[in-house]
């Protein structure tokens, strides 16, 4: 009976030990740095990078772009401004004069008349 325990003791190592070693294999391969899920992780690791960088330049480029257009605010308002002063002042004004009637004879073609009728 001992005889026998022992053979499948031994048994189960070994088949204990065959399913360790698939399971380092399937483990390396999932792991593996170019076809695996190590590799997509390694690539997604650097999308992120690039990702987290373009995002500053973003930032960077969208607070300049504020402070320049806070700039032609405040500066379109002060012309705004002016130009209410301008057309406030333009009510003061006195009204022009009429221009003069034409001195001299006046020549003035009549409608049934043209050009191309006189050739």
């Amino acid at each position: 009976m001992e005889l026998i325990a022992d053979i499948l003791l031994v048994a189960g190592a070994l088949g204990a030990a065959v399913y360790c070693h698939v399971l380092a294999g399937r483990l390396s391969r999932f792991n593996d740095l170019e076809t695996g899920v190590g590799g997509a992780v390694a690539v997604l690791s650097a999308q992120v990078d690039d990702l987290a960088r373009t995002l500053r330049a973003a930032q960077a480029t969208a607070n300049s772009s504020t402070g320049s257009l806070d700039a032609l605010t405040d500066r379109a308002e002060g012309v705004a401004k002016r130009l209410e002063l301008l057309v406030a002042s333009m009510h003061d004004l006195p009204d022009a004069p009429a221009p003069p009637p034409p001195s001299g004879p006046v020549f003035r073609r009549h409608p049934s008349e043209s050009v191309e009728g006189r050739t």
